[in-house]
């Protein structure tokens, strides 16, 4: 795509007179799941440098570790003791009971990121760090240890916002990364390639803007990097590091890891790299042209790769704002279901068939991305089955949970869920009716400038309306209509887009 700005302006702030409501509905639908009407009016009050200020904030907001990854990371040591010392049978069931326990941890640290990106304030930076993740791809498939994949989110909710190098150095020593990447397999005479490939192509480059020599010879600068016994923590061993010079991008020394590290973000392509995959998660399934993506590239290294003033620069620019970009952009899974439940005002429910089977069932598995290069995203995300996911998961937001059909593991768990206050899992019968109260077609309105990017659908005012004015003319039937609409605008096409 072709945008209709210059490269010169593109990342140019956007003027204050270009702020309005319109703008700030698309800002927190892109920056983070929905705009709801009250943060709306906060936005345009406060201003777009404030706003962006509050979306990015300095310190991170981090995810308190859960219950069950705190047990599972305190079992781990003693686990790895047992499993060197157990016999073929005894491993093989202490592998099934290490599975399932990950399993449970997992369910747990998935349900309270949920709670975390749901809360308003949260939404942006937990969806940024939703986006760094899928840059520094890990598995849950491969990590078969929860306690490994919180800390690996958890550094990277630490670092970013601020240098990216600083991220990727730390991503370097992340447990899950080195499990993950077979940095723990990589031998002084035998230096395992794949961290230095995907550094290279994934991480900071791009593809085409590096050498297999280049790969070969920052393999031999991460060979050492392992992990201590009990599985948990980062440590380097010397004996097995190549202390021998290295030639990466035609610099020869003996580097590290770090140093190869700043090799690459000492080429061209690395100030363009973040930048592209900032337009493919947040504004376009179109890539920008390369002058527009070097244009920000050089301003953001001019900012010394720092993450949050790209961020800021990001969304706070002209181009981000302009009408080419706004309202044509599909929801990932994450995106919807958080986006439901903000604009239902609703909160996440803590039981994983409820939370985290509809998930699954749309196509996006929390901390199981199909590969190392993440989720896709875009037109990959609908098909009549992942459709017929994000309508049955409207329509179950409309009715209560059957608590008789709980199992009592469950029953405990919304038990304590409410005993701390949190009650609103589902939609009460009342909640529409401020809209039923007024006329059809003032109720139509409504409920699209509350739930959809484009207001001005014509079409699909005058149908919500005639629904709305179909049928008995009584109160209570004229609530069931106007509730019934919510639902369908929900379900409809446009709802899909942000």
């Amino acid at each position: 795509m072709t945008p209709s700005l210059s490269p010169a302006d593109a990342w140019q702030p956007l003027p204050p007179s270009s702020w309005n409501s319109e703008a700030a509905k698309h800002l927190l639908r892109r920056a983070g799941w929905t705009a709801r009407p009250a943060e709306v009016e906060q936005a345009v009050s406060a201003g777009l440098p404030a706003t962006l200020d509050r979306l990015f904030p300095a310190e991170p907001i981090l995810l308190p570790k859960p219950r069950q990854v705190s047990r599972l990371e305190d079992e781990t040591p003693g686990y790895q003791q047992r499993l060197r010392a157990a016999s073929v049978d005894e491993k093989r069931m202490l592998q099934r009971s290490s599975r399932e326990r990950t399993q449970m941890a997992l369910q747990d640290m998935s349900i309270k990121w949920l709670r975390l990106a749901s809360q308003p304030a949260n939404s942006a930076f937990a969806k940024w760090v939703h986006f760094l993740g899928d840059v520094y791809v890990v598995s849950s498939e491969k990590i078969q240890n929860a306690a490994l994949l919180f800390q690996h989110f958890d550094i990277i909710a630490r670092q970013a916002l601020g240098p990216a190098p600083t991220l990727t150095k730390a991503i370097s020593r992340s447990p899950a990364m080195v499990i993950y990447l077979d940095l723990n397999q990589s031998q002084k005479n035998a230096p395992n390639e794949n961290f230095a490939r995907e550094l290279f192509e994934l991480f900071v480059l791009g593809e085409g803007n590096y050498s297999e020599q280049d790969i070969k010879e920052a393999a031999r600068a991460f060979t050492g990097y392992r992990l201590q016994a009990s599985g948990l923590e980062f440590r380097s061993i010397p004996a097995q590091h190549d202390t021998t010079p290295k030639t990466v991008f035609g610099q020869t020394a003996p580097f590290t890891g770090d140093g190869v590290i700043d090799l690459a973000y000492a080429q061209p392509a690395a100030a363009s790299f973040l930048p592209h995959e900032m337009v493919k998660f947040y504004l376009s399934d179109s890539p920008l042209p390369a002058g527009h993506l070097a244009s920000l590239g050089t301003l953001w290294r001019a900012d010394n790769f720092n993450l949050r003033a790209l961020a800021q620069r990001f969304f706070g620019s002209r181009l981000f704002f302009v009408p080419e970009f706004r309202g044509n952009f599909i929801k990932s899974p994450v995106q919807f279901y958080l986006g439901l439940v903000q604009d239902l005002e609703l909160e996440i429910t803590p039981l994983p068939r409820y939370a985290l089977t509809p998930l699954r069932q749309m196509g996006q598995t929390l901390y199981a991305p199909p590969n190392i290069r993440g989720w896709v995203g875009g037109r990959n995300w609908i098909n009549s089955s992942t459709i017929a996911a994000r309508r049955a998961l409207v329509e179950s937001l409309f009715v209560p949970i059957d608590e008789k059909n709980l199992n009592a593991d469950e029953q405990i768990e919304l038990l304590a869920a409410r005993a701390d206050g949190t009650v609103n899992f589902t939609e009460p019968k009342e909640s529409f009716d401020a809209f039923a109260r007024t006329d059809p077609d003032t109720a139509a309105v409504r409920l699209i400038a509350t739930f959809l990017p484009s207001p001005d659908d014509d079409s699909l005012r005058k149908n919500l309306s005639q629904f709305i004015a179909a049928g008995p003319s009584a109160e209570a039937e004229r609530f069931r209509r106007v509730r019934r609409a919510a639902v369908t605008l929900l379900q409809s096409p446009a709802y899909q887009l942000c």
